[in-house]
């Protein structure tokens, strides 16, 4: 399997639901603004969101796709399909548990991750109502990432990349069409989650069908392929979850700012999120089935050799994006956001935020790389005693920078601490001489920092004033922010070129 190609695949889909992603923001900016309504939603789609990275793409994807590769490759397709029905049904019956839960204890939960909102009763009330709409989405969530582990496990890739692109298209839908409907009219997205899960769910099946492992209810808590999973999971949680937990601390923060922080935090990590999806998740769901099979084929030296090429790739194409991102903000978060209720300040202070969250969006994507590192070796302990440590530093920092950054000062933090995550992770690594790096590392970053150079200065000399973006309208905004990435890209990949750079230097086989 060419993993460069598969990498090719995995993000044109995760491209294509990015920018369904942006017009969907952009739907909801227009319509909601940066006010009560929409400050209320981020945080009740926040806690659904942050269990679908413990029970789902997070801890169990990183427990659940290693072992059924073992199954696989060493047990056979029987066995394998034996492992995926008992963990989808007690998958299933676990999540339907925690979803009862969880709509019933909802104020308690609301009043525990964002306490400013309690002095507003109005704004208290509607977020509580909104997340026990949108709680159950946890449910169709942590099935569709089984089905994705078991897609990717047999080297299907494109669908389950694909899925995202479901739950964009729903909220664009209900957004525009059903908002009207609903009193107040934000309840139409907490819909749009439930129905977007769904979607996903429904969309992976037939595929399941096709290669022989649609999963039919068999519970047993003894069978030991379970009881692994379940051992694994239990450290992964906290280990893989690092990044949203510091998130709903950082609502907690938040809640006590002034209405439209959680907002701004939300557009500039949407901003984030482009990159890191586009790159670091489809790194990560490629490279954790290939590792894991080198791992259990007992062959290090090509899952050394894995790790490199992802570390190469990820610097590759990381550093001129958060340098992008950085230089780029206005004209990005204006040209994306500012109309409708959507204000210029909304743009400044999303700025501050989006460039705080830009130092820190390689290590964001490095952890990526490097986890799998650890998880395709079953070895769960390390990882997770690093986001301890890097969690408390977080928390340090947040207190350390929201007296005089505010918003921007928790995005920093979140920013920093993905930084310091990756050091310990590659450090881990290093030490334990399961990553050796390959020749030509100083060669390498030494032509990447000149390419990286020569962006800045194009992006810095081309964009302009901040206060043109401010008023300009949006179709020269447009025209002007695609001129500069087009030609910020152009500028980067052509000096790589005269440096000697070759697409071929990057095409790496997986071992499915």
């Amino acid at each position: 399997m060419n993993l460069l190609k598969t990498l090719a695949t995995v993000s044109g889909m995760t491209l294509l639901s990015r920018v369904l992603g942006f017009v969907r923001d952009a739907v909801i900016a227009h319509a909601f603004g940066a006010g009560l309504a929409n400050d209320a939603f981020v945080v009740a789609f926040r806690l659904p969101n942050l269990l679908r990275r413990l029970f789902a793409e997070g801890a169990f994807s990183q427990a659940f796709v290693p072992i059924l590769a073992e199954y696989k490759n060493q047990r056979g397709d029987a066995e394998a399909k034996r492992l995926i029905d008992h963990v989808a049904t007690t998958l299933a019956l676990a999540l339907l548990i925690v979803s009862a839960l969880g709509i019933v204890l909802t104020p308690i939960l609301i009043y525990l991750t964002a306490p400013g909102f309690a002095a507003d009763a109005e704004k208290f009330a509607l977020t509580v109502e909104l997340t026990r709409i949108t709680f159950p989405y946890i449910l169709f969530m942590s099935l569709v990432a089984l089905a994705s582990g078991v897609l990717n496990t047999w080297g299907r890739f494109a669908l389950p990349a694909f899925t995202p692109v479901l739950l964009n298209l729903s909220f664009i839908a209900m957004a525009l069409l059903a908002a009207p409907y609903f009193d107040p009219p934000v309840l139409a997205l907490a819909w749009a989650v439930i129905i977007g899960g769904a979607l996903q769910l429904a969309i992976q099946l037939p595929a399941l069908a096709r290669i022989g492992m649609l999963p039919k209810l068999s519970f047993s808590l003894k069978y030991p392929g379970v009881n692994r999973i379940l051992k694994l999971m239990a450290p992964a949680i906290l280990g893989v979850s690092v990044a949203q937990i510091s998130l709903i601390i950082n609502t907690i923060f938040a809640s006590f700012l002034p209405s439209g922080s959680l907002s701004w935090l939300y557009y500039a990590d949407r901003l984030m999120e482009f990159p890191a999806g586009l790159l670091g998740a489809a790194l990560g769901t490629i490279l954790l089935p290939s590792l894991s099979k080198y791992h259990a084929d007992a062959q290090p030296a090509e899952f050394s050799a894995l790790l490199d090429w992802g570390l190469r790739l990820t610097l590759l194409l990381t550093l001129p994006a958060a340098l992008s991102l950085a230089l780029l903000a206005v004209p990005l978060v204006s040209t994306l956001f500012q109309h409708g209720a959507f204000t210029g300040t909304d743009v400044l202070q999303t700025r501050s935020a989006l460039v705080a969250y830009s130092l820190g969006l390689a290590g964001l994507i490095l952890v990526k790389v490097l986890a799998p590192g650890f998880y395709a070796r079953q070895n769960i302990r390390t990882p997770v005693k690093i986001a301890l440590f890097t969690l408390a530093i977080t928390q340090l920092m947040n207190l350390a920078f929201i007296g005089w950054l505010r918003h921007a000062g928790l995005a920093l933090a979140v920013g920093l601490a993905s930084c310091i995550n990756a050091a310990l992770l590659y450090r881990g690594l290093r030490g334990n001489g399961t990553y050796t790096p390959l020749p030509g590392w100083g060669i390498f970053l030494g032509k990447l920092a000149l390419a990286l150079v020569v962006l800045a200065a194009v992006l810095w000399f081309g964009s302009g004033t901040e206060a043109a973006w401010l008023n300009r309208r949006a179709t020269e905004k447009s025209l002007h922010l695609a001129a500069l990435v087009i030609g910020g890209a152009i500028a980067y990949f052509a000096t790589l070129l005269l440096l000697g750079f070759r697409l071929k230097d990057f095409r790496q086989h997986g071992a499915l």
